[in-house]
């Protein structure tokens, strides 16, 4: 019997019910036991994510997100709070670190959704921070961090743990030959840092590549790697740092005769300005799969290999974060395995730990030994911190166990259908474009010409959280006019259907959206 359905079933002993994601959330069933509860006989027959589902909700499908809501599924930790008053004393006492906060106080998350204090319940088609890729409130996840906050939390950063070790061997044995031996820190700047700098350490060389438009951390080095918002103040950044013109089906000036995008030239372009101004000592280069920071641009078929073949070419190393795609967000288990491309260091960190802070390095054994021969130190007070750990195995365990890479390949099918319907039917949308479940929607004032509509854009945004949808615009200038979209992958086709619905009411009762039908 899983500890959630035993949790679960505790709770209907003392008459009271935690309701978490419904149905469909791609949790595993459990066996039950009884438990002197009239609700008991029934609900031991149940899976557990059938058991979770809320209660008030049993004669309704159990996938629909359409449910009216209750009072019984919506977190209640911070049921009685004053969102205006919390937002006069952020005011008072909260410093800004680059953003503008949204007014609404969030004070729940629960499966696919966050609640507000004004009592807004908003679909999180973010996942948090591109984050909570199996949902909020994850019964397993939950009690995942409960076992190890009550019995191994953190410990001095020079032992080892048994979650640490069991990590290890799960993430290495999903991964390719080459990708042998890791470590975990917290962030996925931390680790695009610890990367670079075992680059450095290996080679010998100082000299990083990055590609415009690009997003790996903020700090030293992963942002000088990074052509984007975020450098202004920081005067000279670290020596030696590169660009690759970013690769931007959409925008590239770099066309074939037929009009399609030529990468290729772009790429090689790219790479013999580099060549001119590099002093001899390049080290290595590091890309995104997918740029979701940029609006959310795939590379193209055929990119990383030849990547891979410029940096083996040059003697550098091909650094790979998978901050967003990794862990079957776009569809594979790692974005890597779509191209089958193994790189020398891999980094993993958002999905991995499904909203808490954790993050990884994955290198070879021969890159790992020379490192360690030549004093290669990443020594932090969280560097394999059993607790996060543990949660990492579990994510891993879950997403294999339920086959949710499928699951996220499928669905991500089904939203690009959607997206690309509604793009034939509003002007103002002027690319469409991700992978499984990333996506990004660009926002235009003119097709033909391509103007970015920033002011368009926000109204639709407003209209479509007032629905009840959250998806992040990135409508900074460095970012562009882009709807972020990456919900979490136990999302059903209902609830994509659900979402797709606000949208396309947004779209509609937007002034210069541009309707074409």
């Amino acid at each position: 019997m899983t500890s959630t359905k035993r949790t679960l079933l505790q709770d209907f002993k003392f008459h009271t019910v935690t309701p978490t994601p419904q149905r469909g959330a791609g949790f595993s069933p459990g066996v039950s036991e009884t438990l002197p509860h009239p609700e008991f006989h029934r609900l031991q027959h149940l899976s557990v994510n059938e058991a979770m589902a809320p209660m008030i909700e049993d004669r309704l499908p159990s996938n629909s997100l359409n449910a009216k809501s209750s009072n019984l599924d919506k977190p209640t930790l911070y049921s009685d709070v004053d969102g205006d008053e919390l937002n006069r004393a952020a005011v008072s006492c909260l410093a800004n670190y680059g953003t503008k906060f949204e007014k609404d106080i969030i004070v729940g998350s629960k499966g696919l959704y966050v609640y507000t204090a004004s009592g807004h319940k908003c679909l999180d088609w973010t996942s948090g921070q591109m984050s909570c890729l199996i949902g909020h409130g994850h019964p397993e996840i939950v009690s995942t961090i409960h076992d190890h906050a009550a019995n191994l939390d953190h410990l001095f950063s020079g032992m080892l743990s048994p979650p640490v070790i069991d990590l290890a061997k799960r993430l290495t044995s999903l991964l390719p030959p080459g990708l042998d031996k890791a470590f975990f820190l917290s962030t996925g700047g931390e680790s695009n840092e610890a990367a670079i700098k075992m680059a450095k350490v290996y080679t010998g060389k100082f000299e990083i590549v990055g590609l415009g438009a690009s997003w790996h951390g903020v700090t030293a080095q992963a942002l000088g790697t990074q052509y984007h918002f975020g450098r202004k103040g920081q005067g000279p950044l670290m020596p030696g740092m590169h660009m690759l013109p970013p690769p931007n089906a959409y925008r590239s000036i770099f066309r074939n005769p037929d009009g399609s995008y030529d990468w290729e030239t772009e790429l090689n372009y790219g790479w013999e300005l580099i060549d001119r101004a590099s002093c001899g000592s390049l080290a290595a280069c590091i890309v995104e799969c997918i740029q979701s920071s940029a609006g959310m641009h795939v590379l193209p078929q055929g990119y990383l290999k030849a990547l891979k073949k410029h940096c083996e070419r040059r003697g550098m190393l091909l650094i790979v974060d998978e901050a967003q795609t990794g862990v079957g967000r776009c569809g594979d288990l790692f974005a890597i395995n779509h191209e089958d491309v193994v790189p020398d260091i891999l980094t993993l960190s958002k999905t991995l730990g499904n909203g808490l802070p954790l993050s990884a390095v994955v290198t070879s054994t021969e890159i790992e030994r020379v490192c360690a021969e030549r004093d290669f130190c990443f020594y932090t007070t969280h560097v394999n911190d059993p607790l996060p750990a543990a949660v990492g195995d579990k994510v891993l365990e879950i997403v294999v166990r339920d086959d949710l890479v499928q699951h996220s390949r499928e669905m991500g099918l089904h939203l690009q259908a959607g997206l690309q319907k509604l793009k034939s039917r509003y002007g103002c949308i002027g690319d469409v474009r991700g992978r499984g479940l990333m996506a990004g929607v660009e926002i235009v004032g003119d097709g033909e010409k391509k103007t970015a509509a920033l002011g368009l854009a926000r109204d639709i945004a407003s209209k479509m959280y007032g629905l009840g949808l959250w998806a992040n615009l990135s409508s900074h200038s460095s970012f562009g006019g882009v709807f972020r979209i990456a919900p979490p992958i136990v999302i059903t086709k209902e609830q994509l259907d659900q979402g797709l619905e606000i949208m396309e009411q947004a779209f509609q009762t937007t002034e210069g959206s541009m309707p074409l039908y």
